[in-house]
């Protein structure tokens, strides 16, 4: 039987061990007041939606936007689908979503996208979708390999998934590693677009 000194100490460390954990993954994703720096004039000019998605998300498609945040790129996109189409906003945050939904209320995309809340570990949506953006989040995710498989799960054959991650936050060897892990599920590189300060691929189901 366990001394009672040495249970305690050891659930003292479990306890720290998880706080810690707490701590680190809310470290690791954007806060809400901070949204002023991922929707704005000069990002739009920057990473410009129609320049990056323009290939990829046409009219009457499903289409999903991962970790949406205020919805830059999920306005973008309810444009581009037009009102035959869809896009999905996910974003793990419900003042994420608040903020896009106070965006898009009255006018005409409202109809277009589809709010959804995820779990930490659980995208969890029905759709089967054409096109998959994750702009500037999977180094975010904790199990890459468990987001890959439901997102290759949800794409339909011949969909394109495009990942799009910070150099001041993603390193070239951390960025090859989540490729990798990609490659793994049985998604095939097929292109790096250019992305400026950023590294991005294209990955086809």
């Amino acid at each position: 039987m366990e001394h009672p000194r040495i249970h305690r100490d050891r659930r003292a460390k479990e306890i720290r061990g998880i706080t810690l954990r707490a701590v680190e993954e809310k470290k690791r994703v954007c806060p809400v007041e901070h949204t002023g720096s991922l929707d704005n004039v000069f990002r739009k000019w920057i990473h410009n939606p129609k320049k990056l998605l323009g290939e990829y998300v046409k009219e009457g498609m499903v289409v999903l936007d991962i970790g949406c945040g205020p919805g830059l790129y999920s306005v973008e996109m309810a444009k581009m689908v037009g009102k035959s189409g869809s896009v999905v906003a996910v974003d793990l945050q419900e003042g994420m979503l608040q903020k896009l939904k106070d965006k898009i209320q009255g006018i005409e995309i409202e109809k277009i996208i589809k709010l959804h809340r995820c779990k930490e570990d659980k995208i969890g949506i029905l759709e089967k979708i054409d096109f998959a953006l994750a702009f500037y989040m999977v180094h975010e995710v904790p199990d890459q390999e468990k987001f890959f498989e439901e997102i290759k799960s949800i794409l339909k054959p011949n969909g394109n998934f495009l990942i799009i991650e910070p150099k001041f936050h993603v390193s070239k060897q951390a960025f090859e590693e989540t490729i990798e892990k990609a490659i793994t599920i049985g998604f095939e590189p097929i292109k790096k677009p250019k992305v400026f300060f950023s590294r991005a691929v294209v990955l086809k189901t």
